[in-house]
């Protein structure tokens, strides 16, 4: 009876409002379009992409009812998928890129599978937490929530998570903004305003639940930061339209702006989250 029932509870968004029922048979039979902007450059990605605060795998695990099973749905290369893994018996993260699972952190406790995050393959009710980590923005949502509210048992957590424009004190700081929305910013995918919203404007199935303040913060030298920023699709994008001179005149005024490139900076990622129960 409790699958019968949470089949048919209704998601209101942008879309209209339809039976999760119904959402899931539109979606088995057309299947979700999978935007890949990342299998290119995914050994770049596990590299460079900076890591989750374990403060937030804590959270989240708080809010689960159970510590038995969570799915982290466009896990990339693992980044948030290892933190869960501290909490969990066990993590399934799924990702529609093959490219992004042969690059992922090996985790005992992580099971990683090539599949999208809105047919996730896992038995109904069976899931504590579903999560989704700087990835929301890709997906079909109305079939992803569908999806999610599937394989939730009672009372699962559900948390999409996203940060936006790094903060960089200093000289460097002004040359990555002007860098990010001057040169790299008419190549970002359209999506990406979502990340820049914090994702305040992504439809979201059930109530907010409050979020702690938190935020990605490292100590990088310029090649960690270089690394990060050729992750951008947007430099993707902008080296297939202009060639790699506006990415090397960027890293050349990001070194003179740096000084010694061994030297530290802090940077800055804030989190955005919003987060429910399903």
């Amino acid at each position: 009876m409790r699958a019968a029932v949470k089949a048919e509870r209704v998601f209101t968004s942008e879309r209209g409002t339809r039976s999760l029922a119904d959402r899931m048979r539109g979606a088995a039979m057309s299947g979700p379009e999978f935007k890949d902007h990342f299998s290119e450059t995914a050994p770049d990605y596990a590299a460079h992409r900076p890591t989750y605060p374990v403060a937030l795998a804590e959270h989240l695990a708080l809010l689960a009812p159970h510590r038995d099973l969570a799915l982290d749905c466009g896990c990339g290369t693992g980044q948030l998928s290892v933190l869960l893994a501290a909490h969990f018996a066990r993590v399934v993260a799924t990702d529609a890129s093959a490219a992004q699972i042969a690059n992922a952190a090996p985790h005992p406790n992580v099971s990683y599978r090539v599949a999208p995050a809105e047919a996730s393959g896992l038995a109904p009710g069976s899931v504590d937490l579903v999560t989704v980590a700087q990835a929301a923005h890709w997906l079909d949502l109305d079939a992803f929530y569908a999806e999610a509210a599937r394989v939730a048992r009672p009372g699962a957590a559900l948390a999409l998570v996203t940060y936006g424009v790094l903060h960089l004190d200093g000289a460097p700081g002004p040359v990555v903004d002007q860098f990010y929305r001057a040169i790299a910013g008419p190549y970002w995918p359209p999506e990406r305003r979502h990340v820049e919203e914090g994702y305040r404007n992504l439809p979201f199935p059930v109530p907010d639940l409050p979020a702690p303040s938190l935020a990605i913060t490292v100590s990088w030298m310029l090649a960690d930061l270089l690394g990060y920023v050729e992750t951008w699709s947007a430099v993707r994008a902008l080296e297939a339209a202009r060639g790699r001179e506006p990415i090397e005149a960027f890293r050349g005024a990001l070194a003179a702006a740096w000084g010694d490139p061994r030297t530290r900076r802090l940077v800055r990622w804030p989190l955005s989250l919003r987060i429910g129960r399903l």
